[in-house]
């Protein structure tokens, strides 16, 4: 047997009732294939942001660093700005552990039709590799003359050569082993110094993967290319903000944000790694018991993949597939009326 420490904060909203989903897989592929895990549940959220001040406690990351993995349901509540419950929670985590790159694979499910004509099963399948750490969204800017005529906002995009370099290396890495292409987002016609740098850099790390074609595209006609001809990619490499923004557009064409699953990674294991599904909390559906546990559950198996167990992971994703393509069962989000318990049971049965 092998066993795993995970840490599981189901924050707010919906993610308390898609981590238990997620759990429940977990613990089934596990029985199957010999692994345990011991969970510690942390109540990290809003409500606690709310009711003492702070998302989590001054120790969190020191209590978090003792486990294997972390596995997030959701964050975000009315009445907390989502900049405080951000940079209270996730982004101090993604930071602290060097989780520098955040993993997006696409897929569009036999079943589950995309929006899009073009995008079809068996043809798109893709990963969105975003920088997670620098970039567009750093600390560094301000504001003065709040609420003058002369009123000011100055945010400061950082990008360095080790953070992109990384980032670049593991992109490419990913596109040679999954035998692909690499294509880089960039907006160096009108972004007049990052994103030269990050072009430069793109040229320089190539060489290093002879094997692997690759191009760049402006951020503009990529985001309309995702849309008309999304079988194209294979690996999109992107800044911390065009990774962002390309994910989440990825995600509607492959059928929807409820199933996007995401992993951010610490690609030297030196740290945990986080996953979490990407939909967040919808505090409209919070509670009824209808939230999509796709996004949660394809998270769980990138987490077990990350964790050391190749096989188990594609049991879970082949068990997705499985009741996507042979049942009705689907959840309000994707035009049915299951519930998160009932699809969670068909992955289950599947398993």
């Amino acid at each position: 047997m092998t066993n795993h420490s995970i840490a599981l904060i189901p924050g707010d909203g919906i993610g308390a009732e898609v981590l238990p989903a997620a759990r429940e897989v977990l613990d089934a592929v596990g029985r199957r294939h010999g692994i345990t895990f011991a969970y510690r549940q942390f109540d990290w959220s809003c409500e606690r942001y709310l009711r003492l001040g702070s998302m989590m406690p001054e120790d969190g990351l020191e209590q978090l660093r003792r486990h294997d993995a972390i596995l997030l349901g959701a964050v975000g509540y009315p009445g907390v700005p989502d900049h405080v419950s951000l940079w209270g929670l996730l982004i101090p985590i993604r930071r602290a552990f060097r989780q520098y790159v955040n993993l997006r694979p696409i897929r569009v499910f036999d079943g589950l039709p995309s929006p899009v004509r073009a995008a079809t099963p068996g043809r798109v399948d893709f990963v969105v590799v975003r920088e997670n750490t620098e970039g567009e969204y750093s600390e560094i800017g301000g504001r003065m003359n709040r609420g003058c005529p002369d009123e000011l906002a100055v945010q400061q995009a950082v990008f360095t050569r080790a953070g992109v370099t990384r980032v670049l290396d593991f992109a490419f890495g990913l596109a040679e082993r999954r035998g692909g292409r690499l294509t880089s987002a960039t907006k160096s016609n009108g972004i007049v110094h990052t994103m030269p740098f990050w072009d430069e850099l793109v040229v320089e790390r190539s060489a290093r993967h002879p094997t692997v074609g690759w191009d760049q595209e402006h951020i503009d006609a990529l985001a309309a290319k995702f849309v008309l001809d999304p079988a194209r990619f294979d690996v999109v490499v992107a800044s911390n903000l065009f990774g962002d923004i390309l994910s989440d557009l990825a995600a509607a064409v492959a059928g929807g944000i409820g199933i996007a699953p995401s992993a951010n990674l610490n690609p030297e294991r030196e740290y945990p790694s986080m996953f979490e599904p990407v939909h967040g909390s919808a505090p409209d559906i919070a509670g009824q018991g209808i939230a999509n546990p796709i996004g949660a559950i394809w998270s769980a198996a990138m987490m077990i993949d990350h964790l050391g167990h190749p096989e188990a992971a594609a049991d879970v994703t082949h068990a997705i597939a499985r009741v996507l393509a042979t049942t009705p069962l689907r959840t309000r989000d994707l035009g049915g009326s299951a519930s998160t318990a009932e699809f969670t049971s068909a992955v289950l049965r599947h398993l």
